[in-house]
């Protein structure tokens, strides 16, 4: 893996090659994230974000999250993303200084109340301004510089021009989504899930309501009996892989990629592949070709169809999802290796998903390690022959036929 090394300018750094910046959901995810190549995570604090959902952190794991992650390089951010009620004031001082005190290099702030209390109290912490601000513009860009920020995270709906006219106009740090899942809303700003289920999406409680099922109708009438599927509005992910050279060329400082709520293997898929492009490129720009491996291995961590969002065209109605579709990915994760025996070419797994002897599986690691293999004889840590690995978590004994790593990853196609 190839370090982003920053070099320093007064109190903040700019980076000689763009950050790949990755979402964590819990500490776990945190590690793989940065095992398999990126240069930042961010994260979710117990308060404060916009995703409620996923496990997020507790200061604790907050710290040891650093801790891991410098050993690598890399460093952790902490999304702080909600628009604040009255009630949400309370606390925040204090929250923020222990940010700060753990180790925390950013938060991700949209609302202008957090901006300034975090420059006030903890001015140890950068802060980057959310993607919830909507910035599409080099004068907004301009303004949030003036007020003292590093870092603006573009709204997704900014075309790769804008992103060059606003890197001519304002020297400052861009960062962008390169992949992941894209909203239906203006830059996620939906209120949709608030009407229909009272959960608030700018407070970290987003249903996902356009990817539901609706029945059509037409003047009061419903027209669902001449549907074969229910109706959805779901947007198709982002995926901006193939497009490594223009996203570097244009000054694209942090390419980001989206998925706090994601699974440890799309994270890890998403990561090693992005990282291994990236390097490629700085290796080689005249030379660089995307690889068709790293486009297959985004592809079997893909949940819905990919296409490139905003940063060429407007989307249509091609970029949408209308109906439920099939999984795009034909693979599951299976299992994680803790130990490899080179004399006797055993590997501990760790199940996650159930597995048995006759399927084919796929192992990977960072930097492109990949092999397949058949499953053969299974046995737990005694010794005990097993006809499956059914239970999660449980430490199954695999003959593989290559070398792997700790943290290498373990996957089974299922169609």
């Amino acid at each position: 893996m190839t370090l982003n090394k920053p070099r320093y300018e007064g109190k903040r750094y700019r980076l000689d090659r763009p950050e790949l910046l990755a979402p964590a959901g819990n500490l776990e995810k945190l590690k793989f994230a940065v095992h398999y190549g990126a240069d930042a995570v961010y994260i979710g604090g117990q308060k404060y974000g916009l995703r409620s959902g996923a496990d997020n952190f507790s200061f604790e794991e907050m710290r040891e999250g650093v801790e891991f992650a410098a050993r690598y390089g890399a460093k952790v951010f902490v999304a702080t993303n909600i628009y604040a009620h009255n009630e949400d004031i309370e606390g925040l001082e204090a929250y923020l200084r222990k940010l700060e005190e753990v180790g925390i290099a950013a938060i991700i702030a949209a609302d202008p109340a957090i901006v300034e209390t975090a420059q006030r109290v903890a001015p140890g912490l950068e802060v980057h301004l959310s993607t919830q601000q909507s910035v599409l513009n080099w004068r907004t860009v301009q303004f949030w510089k003036e007020e003292g920020l590093p870092r603006v995270v573009l709204a997704r709906e900014t075309s790769l021009e804008e992103i060059a006219e606003i890197k001519s106009h304002v020297d400052i740090e861009i960062e962008a989504f390169i992949h992941g899942a894209m909203c239906s809303s203006f830059s996620g700003r939906c209120v949709l899930s608030n009407h229909f289920t009272d959960r608030d999406s700018n407070r970290g409680g987003c249903c996902q309501s356009c990817r539901w099922k609706y029945d059509l109708y037409v003047d009061g009438d419903t027209i669902a009996e001449d549907q074969e599927q229910p109706f959805t509005m779901g947007s198709k992910d982002l995926c901006m892989i193939r497009h490594i050279p223009e996203l570097i060329e244009v000054g694209v400082d942090s390419f980001k990629i989206e998925g706090r709520m994601k699974s440890l293997h799309y994270v890890a898929t998403v990561v090693n592949a992005y990282r291994q492009a990236i390097d490629a490129y700085f290796a080689d720009p005249a030379g660089y070709e995307l690889k068709p491996e790293w486009l297959e291995e985004v592809h079997k961590a893909a949940n819905r169809p990919l296409n490139t969002g905003f940063f060429f065209d407007t989307p249509g109605t091609e970029d949408h999802i209308y109906e439920p579709e099939e999984k795009a990915a034909p693979y599951d994760f299976a299992g994680v290796v803790l130990e490899y025996d080179e004399q006797t070419g055993l590997a501990v797994i760790q199940q996650r998903n159930h597995f048995k002897p006759g399927q084919e599986i796929e192992f990977f690691g960072p930097g492109g390690t990949f092999f397949k293999q058949t499953v053969g004889e299974l046995h737990d840590r005694d010794g005990q022959p097993l006809d499956a690995a059914r239970h999660p978590l449980q430490e199954i004994v695999l003959r593989v036929s290559q070398p792997v790593k700790p943290m290498d990853m373990m996957r089974k196609r299922v169609r």
